[in-house]
């Protein structure tokens, strides 16, 4: 028999406490938010594009993105009918790809379904491809003003902190309970101001490390300062440890271009091109692993004629070391191989398609040792 389980409370008397202090956040905001350019706009799209590049990004990296993505691609209809790969180019250097290609396709259903208009619906809204609650309740309640409450990781971290929550805040009754909180303390009617509020106090006061206590508007119903210890929420859930792949990378040369493939449109980097090549198995040298991955992933024999130094790169859950080696094209069998899409490019065209950064690293050793311009 399961053992039942048991949500933690909401603590009524301090929401309240807290609650009051919520004009004075607003007021905050409106003398200390940061000017960027989706603050500037009440376009829904361009609302949109904003929260979804935020997702997992810092908002001054995102800020060039988001200003060429405008430029390139200025309403729903644009980004419907543009093609995969150029969505990808503008998206070059966010990561987390997925992301990309899943606004490309709820921007084909807006045109399809909706009439080019992005649906101010709840549920007309989530049903889009890629559009989750912390995305629904962003963009519903800055664009159209609805009473959505928005829990990312800054607003997370400031509930955490007010409430000194003891349930690590990444856990099913942790998040519940965020919730709640955010709901309880949503003033109705001003969503859009409150939301972007909370998450500006959590990005630029209560920091992960080293919180400004003193210029926190909440900081007299904080529970965690009122402790002495703010940097001790959120309370971490257990980490399992990242695993770290060794991957070899072949450079490889035929009359004066660079063989690249397409990695397939699903999963991760989905429809980013790359240098061809694959995971090292146990106990095989990089080397050897390159002349079995070419083969089994595209038919392809070369004569490797030298290497470069191996380059390191993290993603969310996981660690790679590519091995790149500088590769002589000697034979390619069509019919063998697992029918990935490639081709030859020019060196100098490599920068028309988009690629991961580490692959990136890559070429930028190549370019280096050839001395070949950018």
């Amino acid at each position: 028999m399961r053992s039942p389980s048991f949500e933690p409370e909401v603590p009524i008397g301090h929401l309240i406490a807290v609650a009051r202090r919520i004009p004075e956040l607003h007021r905050w905001y409106r003398t200390h938010a940061r000017p960027f350019p989706w603050r500037c706009t009440e376009d829904p799209y361009a609302i949109w594009v904003s929260e979804v590049m935020l997702q997992q990004t810092r908002a001054d990296t995102v800020v060039p993105y988001y200003e060429r993505w405008m430029a390139a691609l200025p309403d729903v209809s644009g980004l419907a009918s543009a093609s995969e790969e150029r969505v990808l180019a503008l998206w070059e250097g966010l990561g987390y790809y997925h992301r990309a290609r899943n606004l490309r396709r709820a921007a084909r259903e807006v045109v399809e379904r909706h009439g080019g208009r992005i649906p101010d619906d709840p549920a007309a809204f989530r049903a889009l491809p890629g559009v989750g609650e912390y995305t629904s309740a962003a963009v519903l309640s800055i664009a159209f003003g609805r009473d959505l409450a928005v829990v990312d990781g800054n607003v997370r971290r400031v509930l955490c902190r007010a409430f000194a929550l003891g349930e690590p805040c990444a856990s099913g009754a942790g998040r519940r309970l965020l919730h709640r909180l955010a709901t309880g303390l949503l003033p109705r009617g001003k969503a859009a101001l409150h939301n972007q509020a909370m998450m500006e106090l959590g990005a630029t006061v209560c920091t992960p490390r080293s919180p400004s206590c003193g210029a926190c508007p909440l900081v007299p119903e904080c529970r965690a300062r009122a402790a002495g210890r703010p940097e001790a929420f959120p309370r971490p859930s257990p980490r399992r440890p990242r695993p770290h792949y060794q991957v070899a990378v072949g450079i490889v040369k035929r009359d004066g271009r660079l063989l690249i493939a397409r990695r397939p449109s699903y999963g991760l980097l989905g429809g980013l091109w790359e240098f061809p090549g694959g995971k090292l198995e146990p106990g095989e040298s990089p080397e050897a692993a390159l002349h079995r991955e070419l083969l089994e992933e595209l038919g392809l024999r070369v004569r490797v004629e030298g290497a470069l130094g191996p380059v390191d790169h993290a993603y969310s859950h996981f660690r790679v070391t590519l091995h790149p080696f500088l590769c002589r094209f000697v034979a390619m069998d069509p019919t063998a191989g697992e029918g990935r899409d490639w081709k030859w490019v020019p060196p100098m065209e490599l920068r028309n398609h988009p690629m991961p950064r580490a692959n990136r690293k890559i070429l930028e050793q190549w370019r280096a040792l050839t001395d070949r311009p950018s």
